[in-house]
């Protein structure tokens, strides 16, 4: 079993400069929660405090070329790139590039070089893990995103904890399990109530709360029928965010609200419902989101991640933050965050979206 038992208060990093830098601008940022039921509204306001328009180096749609699109797949998270990939091709047809829908479920990988570059959208294996990154580099094909290295990592809940520990990156305390697992001792180690997730799955995908120690052998059942490894994890009672990062940037932080705020942000809170509460600005303080912005950006660096992607955290009653998991192939559908955080740094869908293809030039 792998686990972090220190008291939470005293594991978290040191991030040099970032509460001093946050203090110069505590007087002139508002932090006030708004719940966003209409965004427009409340992303106008703090598109307001941004300090530098992001300027693409790409004028000409031409310059790109012949574009994939590549989203589908064969993985559990299918019907979520379904719905991203469409957005995104949509969103580069919009602005002229010659963009081609191409899903590796029906075509064959080596098709791929008919085009001259790839914008990834394949949530899962296959897309997210280092597959589709290993032979585009083998094919010299431009790619958006991460390569293999951070890729293989951040698909893989464990070790991703694991590299973020060695860094010294405070991340919620967990074990791995198996069908012989003592579940008492699972407890004894990481306390009530626990998260159990596969470890190779996005989107919330196989994931359960337990309350209890009679929940566990169900809810490990569950997770192993999404993949080949279980993990447990602490669950961390407190205020969930997402950090989404762009270009080396951490933009404006999001917090979560669930409807049932005694729940996790689940798949069905992720994609199927609207009555999740998105905040931006999300409430922290002005020193606190700064920690935060810059804890994200080590946890991607950490993993060696590029270009763009999302790190997910929570920040405990005690006010300490915690690192969940990194997604390098972040969702791009209506429910999705990092369009949200993009809007809010004064970025729209479609500007977005050839942003991160520029990434490719």
């Amino acid at each position: 079993m792998s686990g972090n038992n220190n008291k939470e208060s005293s594991n978290q990093p040191n991030l040099d400069g970032v509460d001093a830098a946050a203090n110069e601008q505590n007087n002139s940022a508002n932090h006030d929660a708004t719940k966003i039921q209409k965004p427009e509204l409340a992303l106008a306001a703090v598109v307001k405090t941004q300090q530098q328009p992001i300027v693409s180096k790409v004028k000409d749609a031409s310059e790109f070329g012949k574009v994939a699109v590549v989203y589908g797949g064969n993985s559990n998270e299918r019907s979520v790139s379904l719905d991203s990939g469409a957005a995104v091709l949509l969103a580069l047809q919009n602005q002229g590039v010659d963009a081609t829908h191409f899903d590796p479920k029906y075509q064959q990988i080596t098709d791929l070089m008919a085009y001259d570059r790839v914008f990834n959208v394949l949530h899962g294996r296959g897309g997210e893990d280092g597959v589709l990154q290993g032979m585009l580099q083998w094919l010299d094909i431009p790619q958006t995103g991460s390569g293999i290295l951070a890729s293989a990592l951040g698909m893989d809940k464990v070790r991703t904890k694991q590299l973020w520990q060695g860094c010294g990156l405070a991340t919620a305390p967990f074990a791995l399990l198996t069908a012989d697992t003592d579940w008492q001792q699972v407890v004894n180690m990481l306390g009530l109530p626990l998260i159990i997730k596969p470890v190779h799955e996005g989107s919330s995908i196989g994931m359960t709360k337990v309350n209890n120690l009679d929940e566990l052998p169900a809810a490990y059942a569950t997770a192993i029928g999404c993949g080949d490894a279980v993990m447990a994890e602490r669950w961390i009672t407190g205020r969930e965010f997402t950090i989404a990062i762009v270009d080396d940037e951490a933009y404006p932080v999001i917090r979560l609200e669930p409807a049932d705020i005694t729940n996790f942000y689940d798949f069905d809170a992720k994609y199927n419902r609207n009555d999740t509460g998105y905040y931006i600005p999300c409430g922290l303080s002005a020193n606190e989101e700064q920690h935060l912005q810059a804890l994200s950006l080590a946890a991607f660096r950490a993993v060696d991640a590029k270009g763009w992607g999302r790190v997910d955290a929570m920040q405990d009653q005690q006010g300490n933050f915690w690192l969940l998991e990194i997604n390098t192939v972040p969702g791009m559908t209506s429910h999705s965050l990092v369009p949200m955080a993009a809007k809010a740094r004064g970025m729209d869908f479609d500007q977005l979206c050839w942003h991160i293809l520029a990434q490719t030039i």
